[in-house]
């Protein structure tokens, strides 16, 4: 016996075992067979895309809500027109809703892409809205913008909306809750510091105001004015349009932040998740395939005044009466919920306006200002108004708590939502699976999250020549 255990010792030690499992003609075949069909299964869904989109780009009036809605006032029937509307979210069946408590507006963000992101699924801002028991509104947008349009001109059209909720909920408990998601909630912003006893709290979701902040080599995006040689681009591609802008362009400088994914990630998690991936899939590209158009001057204001020239918190910005956009006329409660996950509107963008507005906080309070803000810690950009978790985490205690926060004396104050367990004094006297609460805060927190120096402002500050004309590649 030892000699045949030795010798097989010896046989072990002249023959390792390889470190590579064996693949046999079998596993290999059942790769290729799998591997040849989720590729044919992949290409039939980029098929699905494609109609998809000329599908929903036929409809007269495309967008992804989730919901049925009833046109409550057509914004091009206004003395300014524009192509906005305003609309009445009809309540899912099962769903209570009560005609006297404070109505929530929420506006979709005209960036390029089409309407109905607040509202894409039942769990969502409008979702969870209804689910309180609020009246709900939504104002969404046509692909084609009515000629001459201005950004002022949608300004002012929301302001109408808002006066129209108003008017139907006469006994309301309170002025309509504004939900503002990305570009809608520096507009609904602007909207507000010029007609501020129309509105009541304002929810900015993902808004960028403060539009050089950031961190010192982060946030690529800001830089691209410099890099590009101000906002010759934007002209020029108005110009090749006749005086309409592609919103596509602004679709491709979102997916050039993360070519890794548009070229290949989203592919790829379809390709491997086959059989359970493309609904998802077509439903998100059916938004984010369907690009809108807007006058070049709406696009050359929103480079030149906002993002290159930085106007709207130095109170640079003026309406076409005279009337000075400034934000510290809101006496409305204002919430900011942004995310350091979001690569597109950082935590600085979103909150640094408070700190070029105020050098105190004892400043906010004496100007009658309720300042909000709620830091979520991972999610992106899209997912801060589309995420399912996120709107029945966060934006269903924003809406359960708006009466709460319109009653807050004035000051800065953070929105901490922590689980409900057993170091949660009185737990039966909370509603759901969190706690909300809202904590004093001092400008150097927000400070604390960091921003330019006064040499960075310096560096994205303009020249005074490009200062003068709206359209930089002429002044060249």
């Amino acid at each position: 016996m030892k000699g045949n255990s030795g010798s097989r010792v010896a046989e072990k030690a002249a023959n390792p075992p390889s470190p590579w499992p064996m693949v046999g003609s079998n596993d290999l075949l059942d790769y290729w067979v799998d591997a040849w069909q989720r590729s044919i299964l992949l290409l039939d869904v980029l098929r699905q895309r494609g109609n998809n989109s000329i599908e929903h780009n036929a409809r007269r009036a495309p967008n992804v809500l989730s919901f049925d809605v009833e046109l409550v006032l057509d914004g091009r029937s206004l003395p300014r027109p524009v192509n906005y509307g305003l609309v009445r979210i009809i309540p899912l069946q099962g769903t209570s809703v009560d005609p006297n408590k404070r109505p929530f507006i929420v506006f979709d963000p005209r960036a390029g892409h089409g309407p109905g992101i607040g509202g894409m699924k039942h769990d969502s801002e409008i979702g969870v809205a209804l689910a309180a028991g609020h009246p709900c509104y939504f104002v969404g947008f046509l692909p084609d913008p009515v000629p001459g349009q201005t950004i002022e001109d949608v300004c002012e059209a929301e302001a109408r909306f808002v006066e129209g909720v108003v008017k139907r909920h006469p006994n309301a408990e309170g002025k309509p809750c504004l939900i503002g998601n990305c570009q809608a909630g520096w507009q609904i912003m602007m909207m507000a510091a010029i007609h501020p006893e129309r509105v009541g709290p304002l929810m900015l979701a993902g808004s960028p105001l403060s539009y050089w902040a950031g961190v010192h080599g982060k946030n690529p995006m800001r830089y691209l004015g410099g890099l590009l040689g101000g906002t010759w681009l934007t002209s020029l591609a108005g110009d090749l349009g006749n005086g309409i802008f592609d919103g596509a362009n602004l679709v491709a400088n979102f997916e050039s932040l993360h070519p890794d994914n548009t070229y290949w990630k989203k592919i790829y998690n379809v390709y491997s998740k086959v059989d359970t991936e493309p609904p998802r899939f077509l439903e998100f590209e059916k938004w984010w395939g369907s690009p809108v158009l807007l006058n070049a001057e709406e696009m050359q204001a929103i480079a030149d005044q906002l993002f290159v020239g930085n106007k709207l918190v130095s109170g640079e910005l003026h309406s076409s009466n005279g009337t000075r956009i400034d934000l510290r006329n809101i006496k409305s409660p204002i919430i900011v919920f942004c995310s350091w996950g979001d690569d597109i509107t950082p935590p600085q963008q979103a909150l640094d306006w408070i700190v070029d507005l105020y050098d105190h906080e004892d400043e906010i309070v004496k100007a009658g200002q309720t300042i909000v803000y709620c830091l979520h810690q991972s999610i992106g950009h899209l997912g801060i108004f589309v995420s399912g978790k996120v709107a029945t985490k966060e934006h269903e205690e924003f809406a359960n708590a708006m009466d709460m926060i319109d009653l807050m004396p004035p000051g800065l104050y953070e929105a901490v939502i922590t689980g409900v367990d057993e170091t949660v004094e009185n737990p039966e006297l909370v509603q759901g699976n969190y706690l909300f609460s809202l904590e004093t805060r001092k400008l150097d927190d927000i400070r604390k999250i960091g921003g330019n120096s006064p040499e960075d402002d310096l560096a994205f500050a303009r020249p005074p020549a490009f200062r003068k004309s709206p359209r930089a590649y002429t002044a060249l």
